[in-house]
């Protein structure tokens, strides 16, 4: 039976396959695919650890004291047959077979399956009896992960007609998919501008999150369409529906092949002004896709991604070689590095809980409040930083600085670095230029602040949003509200703007408002010359770019700063679309 499901549109585009489902007790195991000759060598690894999980409940049985209650025994009893029963077992092994899921995979997709049948269960007692099958399916879990090394993270194999439906992807989780072909992706949570939804629009595939109930209402191989452009989910779509899409599909790709001419055209408006376009990354290697999109440099190098599924902090060598890398990459293209921006939604599993435990992690210990309470690891990746800006045009760039007495602990920071390197004899760019992001509404109304101490300045829309309108971007309930056209932001990004030029002090925006081209007139017209975004993104920006006016856009900008109300504010957006 066809459905439509609606939620939020984060990375555009068509994609149409088959449902990949992904319950959240198999984010826990590894997901990939094997080749066709180690198929029956997965099986022995799971008859291998069916075996032992038998030896374990023989064992628990012989350990029974005489006086123990009967239903100990009866318990060891179900889980024995549990064990041995074919919907388990057989199907298990089909799974292996027929879809090569890795055994953990197969395991833990056939437990979602007979959870489901439990959960149908009129009675009481029997719909409980998934307890024991969940136990059951753990024990032979760890019995796999005891008798074997941990496999590659991941999901490996051929997966170009599959979208991931899951409940939710953490961003950590997000970068195991890096390297593979899905189609697309939908999930139960998320917003626009969570770290989840970035890091599926840096895949380059269409994305639509919020879709509530998706991976309880989409099943395993169900055919779905995915409209990344609405947020629209189409699961079984009619004959004339999937046609309608197949040809949208089409134009879509032949929309991006004549994108593809606009690479190496200068980016100037109808006028002939100057626009700077830089790509973010969030590993080395991503500076290869800014090359390609035709950036002129990274205007975001998000270094959280480096430390993300470590059980410790990257030493000074790795994160050098990192940084080293995608300077290299970029050829002599100023590359902006911005030092560790964690808490929030964006934890590390090497610095424990707390972040997960404080009151308000949002408002907490993260970002450069972070940093500067770990001087140690603050000063490891700023000499790595440093040693990479010999190798080419390095800027360092300090996130969610509100206070002087913060920039001024890291300047000071920075120049501890400095003299630690000349002490070792490394070598460093010493005019690095150090910048700061403006992403709190405290940052942009006491601007000269940061126009008196440093070189340049990046407006992070994202957190910039986040903290004007009181919203957590990361919270599906209140992800409607999260508005970057709210009056009082355009104003903080319009202040910013004028005063930074007013200084003679560059300034970038590399939220994802930069990335979006139906903003790109709305931020021309606010006075911004230099866009940072998703390599994606780049050449529909420099196509709204090559079609502007600057002065056509004064009036109708001017117009929509002027306005509060929302039929107002409405209409003059319309005038700056049509400028």
């Amino acid at each position: 039976m066809s459905f439509t499901l609606h939620g939020i549109p984060v990375s555009r585009g068509i994609a149409i396959g088959r449902a990949y489902l992904i319950a959240p007790a198999a984010l826990d195991v590894d997901h990939y695919l094997i080749e066709p000759a180690q198929i029956e060598g997965e099986v022995e690894r799971f008859r291998a650890a069916q075996k032992a999980v038998h030896h374990e409940l023989d064992d628990l049985r012989a350990d029974l004291s005489a006086d123990a209650p009967t239903e100990m025994g009866a318990f060891i009893d179900v889980h024995s047959m549990i064990l041995n029963d074919p919907m388990l077992v057989q199907e298990t092994i089909d799974l292996i077979r027929t879809r090569r899921y890795n055994v953990e995979w197969a395991l833990t997709e056939q437990l979602e399956r007979l959870t489901r049948h439990f959960d149908e269960v009129e009675d009481e007692y029997l719909r409980e009896r998934k307890a024991d099958i969940e136990q059951v399916v753990e024990r032979v879990l760890k019995a796999l992960a005891g008798a074997t090394s941990r496999l590659v993270n991941g999901i490996h194999g051929k997966c170009d007609e599959m979208i991931v439906v899951a409940h939710d992807i953490a961003p950590a989780d997000m970068m195991q998919f890096k390297t593979q072909t899905f189609q697309g992706f939908v999930t139960d949570l998320g917003g626009r501008t969570s770290h989840t939804a970035i890091v599926a629009r840096s895949l380059g595939i269409p994305a639509t999150v919020g879709v509530q109930h998706a991976s309880a209402l989409i099943r395993q191989d169900d055919l779905i369409i995915v409209d990344g452009d609405h947020g629209i989910v189409i699961v079984d779509p009619a004959p004339i529906v999937l046609e309608e899409y197949s040809y949208r599909q089409s134009e879509k790709a032949l929309e991006a092949r004549k994108l593809q001419r606009l690479k190496f055209s200068p980016t100037q408006t109808v006028c002939g002004a100057r626009i700077d376009l830089c790509a973010n990354i969030e590993l080395p290697e991503d500076a290869q896709a800014a090359l390609d999109a035709g950036a002129m440099g990274i205007g975001l190098f998000r270094t959280e991604f480096l430390f993300m599924n470590k059980g410790a902090m990257p030493e000074e060598e790795e994160q050098f070689a990192a940084y080293k890398r995608a300077v290299e990459l970029m050829n002599g293209m100023p590359v902006t590095i911005r030092t560790i921006d964690v808490g929030a939604d964006k934890p590390l599993d090497s610095i424990g809980d707390e972040f997960e435990t404080a009151p308000n992690p949002a408002l907490g210990l993260r970002a450069i409040r972070w940093s500067l309470s770990e001087p140690h690891m603050f000063l490891t990746q700023l000499r790595a930083i440093l040693r990479a800006s010999a190798f080419g045009s390095v800027k360092i760039l300090i996130p969610m600085l509100a206070h002087a007495r913060e920039i001024d602990q890291t300047l000071d920071l920075i120049q501890e670095a400095k003299r630690q390197l000349d002490d070792a004899g490394l070598a460093y760019d010493p005019n690095v230029r150090v910048g700061a992001m403006i992403e709190i509404p405290a940052a942009a109304i006491a601007l000269p602040l940061f126009l008196k101490r440093l070189d340049f300045l990046s407006i992070g829309t994202n957190d910039l949003i986040q903290y004007t309108l009181a919203i957590d971007r990361a919270d599906n309930a209140v992800a409607h509200l999260y508005d970057p056209l709210h009056p009082a932001v355009l104003h903080l990004i319009a202040f910013t703007l004028r005063e930074a030029k007013r200084a003679g002090v560059p300034v970038s925006v590399c939220g994802e408002m930069a990335g979006d081209p139906a903003l790109t007139r709305l931020l021309l017209g606010m006075g911004l010359t230099e866009f940072s975004m998703h390599p994606s993104q780049l050449l529909l920006v420099k196509q709204e770019i090559l079609r502007c006016q600057l002065k056509a856009l004064e009036k109708p900008v001017a117009d929509v700063l002027a306005a509060f109300e929302p039929e107002e504010l409405q209409s003059a957006l319309e005038r700056v679309a049509q400028a």
